[in-house]
């Protein structure tokens, strides 16, 4: 045992515990209908967890609680619509009932976190990161091997044929230098800024069209020779210095742009941070998305000490400490491994350490440097946020790295998260060769079940714990249009995380009008025969929503009922019969289309307005400049499908406006936890043309009850938590505060992680398979046996 005197050096004499134990799972929690109820839910992580500051050292002493005595029989009244309120949320009864009286109470338990020290041959040859944990190479993009030594050759182009020279159109298609390490086009060797990006159509030569008004055309057998001059009558790009160039001095062909990630400016002049998760945690380097991480730390994020690490750098989640070292493990070749004694609040979460082709790969590789991520860096390195929706799946990871309920002790853990970011894989899925998505017939739902299926292969044959429960206490996250509707059969026991709830019982098949997403055509060998969303194990987690400091200034979620002049609103895409709409018939399932035909606000092709129009109804694909405000003067707004899940619960809950879901069988956010019949209103698909009249028939109480309601949960529709360590971070390297971080650090109520975190501990303790096994419990669950007696 070591004292807690001074830990400014390094554990290079250290190693780790590796333990086995069998691990309780989950499976079949929320006891809901199958069909969408009206119900609600809450909390927040920071305030049920006692987190020391920055500058806590590792210490052995840990101060006794006072023991908080409860009455367990207390009743929690439920409100007229059967919700009851916690932590400002309503939720179903049995969940808003358990939660008051057993999350308040919950105690910390001593949890063994190793800290690993395992070596990795050749250190990774300096082309990869060393899991200390297994002692297995992560190799960077174009690397492979034991040892990261083996260098890949990947193309940036299809095999040629005579009519196709630089073969059949990819978006890596390259007339010019092509980085093969990446897949990825440059200028290259005899041009004057040879790194500049060559993407795309920039090196081929364009078509001009008939009519002026369609867009030129790509001759993709043909390179562009003009983007290498600089004379001012011709297109230059890879030879024109930055300063002609912004002073109009030379043409620059508009097709060619600054895509890829770690570059800023018209021409790429100005070198910028990356992308990456957590950015590194500080205690590495991006490299265009992948983590290189300093010596002594690994892991997506660089978090994971090893026994290199220096103690008081250590994250959050493994503080305060004291350490053991076993006597028993001086093991021949390798440091010596540590055990680090952590006071933890359950549910503990085990993040799996992937090969990186299942996430920093995927951001290392992109061709476009805003898909896959929320946020990207200006050329101060200020944050640019993204209003990429599917970057909720990039927030989730980072929260779950962050967390104080992470744990690296598998046989501890009571939950395994598997970052597999389908939210990147779906979208470059026509990136390059070899991402291989001709083998799936160009279907990228078969591509992205194929990625799970190989990251549940890795699991199930490099560690103990998915057999243990056949997975039902392991967590994916689906992100994409339709959600976990193409998951491999062998996955489907456990939870999934999703923003798109169908439960099938009336869309039983694929709803996307995109037919690259369509998972019809997937076999059941492959998929099996499980609906898209089960209720009763599964979660649906908001959509990511640019942070907005102007509509949090305004108070758009608290603008009362006097200053909310429209009665329903929506506005977006709604199908064929307007300008610029989907051709789909298919889209949205036909809803938005029924909605507007009954009462669109705006000239259809035809100049109809709907046949019900009222002027205080507005149903518009206009979006104008004021889209918060309008939402912000509305009562109603309308929550429907797009090409599966949309934005739109999240807009109107954000401003404080009443969502009305038209969209049957399928769940909203939290829905198999939240009370949404005390916040919401729900119509049939069948009952569109009485939608006015329903929402005219309630009374001015019912409507201020709603109003209330949303007002109280609406911060669990964002990702504060996401957003404040990317504000820490901008502090700290570069004295950042921008508006942004200000005014969501005055935000104090549960945000999504925080109702996720308040889920899994419902889960943990009353899932029905794990009443099963709760005689055999021998965990320490921090919570009094009332709690647990509740569950056997």
């Amino acid at each position: 045992m070591f004292s807690n005197q001074k830990w400014k050096f390094s554990w290079s004499q250290i190693a780790t515990v590796a333990s086995v134990i069998v691990l309780v799972s989950l499976v079949h929690l929320f006891l809901g209908p199958v069909v969408p109820s009206f119900d609600s839910f809450s909390v927040r992580q920071a305030q049920n967890f006692s987190v020391p500051s920055s500058n806590d050292s590792i210490t052995q002493v840990t101060k006794e609680e006072p023991v908080v005595v409860v009455a367990f029989d207390q009743r929690f009244p439920a409100d007229l619509h059967g919700a009851v309120v916690y932590r400002n949320a309503s939720w179903k009864p049995e969940i808003g009932q358990w939660l008051s009286s057993c999350d308040a109470v919950a105690k910390e338990v001593d949890i063994i976190e190793p800290i690993g020290g395992t070596k990795c041959l050749n250190d990774c040859s300096g082309q990869g990161v060393c899991n200390h944990e297994f002692g297995i190479c992560r190799c960077f993009h174009g690397f492979n091997g034991e040892d990261c030594s083996q260098k890949l050759q990947l193309e940036c182009n299809y095999e040629k044929t005579p009519e196709m020279p630089y073969g059949k159109w990819v978006v890596s298609m390259c007339s010019r230098h092509c980085d093969t390490t990446r897949a990825m086009c440059f200028c290259g060797e005899g041009t004057k800024y040879p790194n500049r990006p060559a993407a795309e159509s920039c090196s081929f030569q364009l078509n001009s069209p008939a009519n002026p008004d369609e867009p030129k055309m790509v001759d993709w057998s043909k390179p562009d020779l003009d983007i290498l001059t600089t004379n001012s009558s011709k297109e230059g790009w890879c030879n024109v210095d930055p300063e002609d160039a912004y002073a109009s001095k030379v043409k620059i062909k508009e097709e060619c742009d600054c895509k890829y990630d770690g570059l800023w400016g018209r021409f790429c002049e100005v070198p910028v941070e990356c992308t990456c998760v957590n950015q590194c945690s500080r205690h590495g380097k991006c490299r265009g998305g992948f983590c290189q991480c300093d010596k002594g730390w690994f892991g997506t994020d660089c978090s994971t000490p090893s026994t290199l690490s220096t103690v008081g750098e250590w994250p959050e989640w493994l503080r305060p400490a004291h350490l053991e070292v076993p006597s028993d493990n001086n093991v021949p070749g390798n440091l010596i491994n540590l055990n680090a004694v952590v006071k933890k609040k359950r549910p503990l979460i085990y993040v799996y350490d992937l090969p990186p082709d299942f996430n920093s790969l995927l951001l290392e590789g992109r061709h476009f440097k805003l898909l896959c991520v929320n946020r990207i860096y200006d050329d101060r390195n200020a944050t640019m946020w993204t209003d990429y929706l599917y970057g909720a799946q990039m927030a989730f990871y980072e929260n779950v790295l962050a967390t104080a309920h992470r744990t690296l002790n598998g046989d501890e853990a009571d939950f395994f998260f598997v970052p597999v970011l389908d939210s990147c894989i779906i979208n470059r899925a026509d990136d390059a060769p070899h991402i291989n998505l001709e083998s799936h017939t160009r279907f990228r739902s078969s591509l992205t079940l194929e990625y799970y299926k190989k990251a549940y292969e890795h699991i199930a044959e490099k560690y103990p714990y998915w057999n243990r429960s056949s997975g039902r206490d392991h967590i994916w996250f689906f992100s994409w249009d339709e959600g976990a509707c193409y998951a491999p059969k062998e996955i489907w026991n456990s939870m999934m995380l999703v923003h798109w709830g169908n439960t099938n019982t009336k869309h039983n098949h694929s709803t996307t009008a995109y037919w690259g997403d369509n998972w019809d055509e997937i076999s059941e060998d492959r998929r099996g025969d499980h609906p898209c969303f089960d209720p009763r194990k599964d979660l649906v987690i908001p959509a990511w929503k640019v942070p907005d400091p102007f509509s949090m200034r305004a108070n758009y979620w608290a603008r009362p009922l006097e200053k909310r002049k429209t009665l329903f609103y929506f506005n977006g895409n709604l199908g064929p019969a307007y300008e610029n709409g989907r051709s789909q018939d298919t889209y949205s399932m036909g809803i938005r289309q029924k909605l507007a035909e009954e009462f669109g606000s705006s000239p259809n092709k035809e100049g109809k307005l709907g046949k019900q129009h009222a002027e205080d109804v507005i149903v518009t694909p206009s979006r104008t400049d004021n889209y918060h405000k309008d939402i912000a003067k509305s009562i109603f707004c309308g929550v429907f499908p797009g090409d599966g899940w949309s934005g739109r619960m999240e807009d109107s809950i954000l401003q404080g406006c009443v969502p009305v879901i038209i969209q049957d069988g399928i769940y909203l956010p939290y829905e198999n936890l939240l009370n949404y019949e005390s916040f919401a209103v729900r119509v049939s698909e069948d009952d569109i043309p009485n939608l006015i009249n329903t929402l005219r028939g309630f009374n001015e109480t019912e409507i201020q009850f709603r109003l209330g309601n949303v007002k109280k949960l609406w911060q669990r529709f964002l990702f504060r938590d996401t957003i404040l360590l990317e504000a820490e971070r901008q502090k700290a390297s570069f004295g950042y505060e921008e508006d942004w971080a200000v005014q969501f650090s005055k935000l104090k109520h549960d945000d999504i992680f925080t109702t996720f975190i308040q889920t899994l501990h419902y889960k943990l303790h009353n899932d029905p398979w794990r009443r099963e096994i709760a005689v055999n419990r021998t965990k320490d669950y921090g919570l009094p046996q009332e709690c647990l007696q509740k569950t056997s």
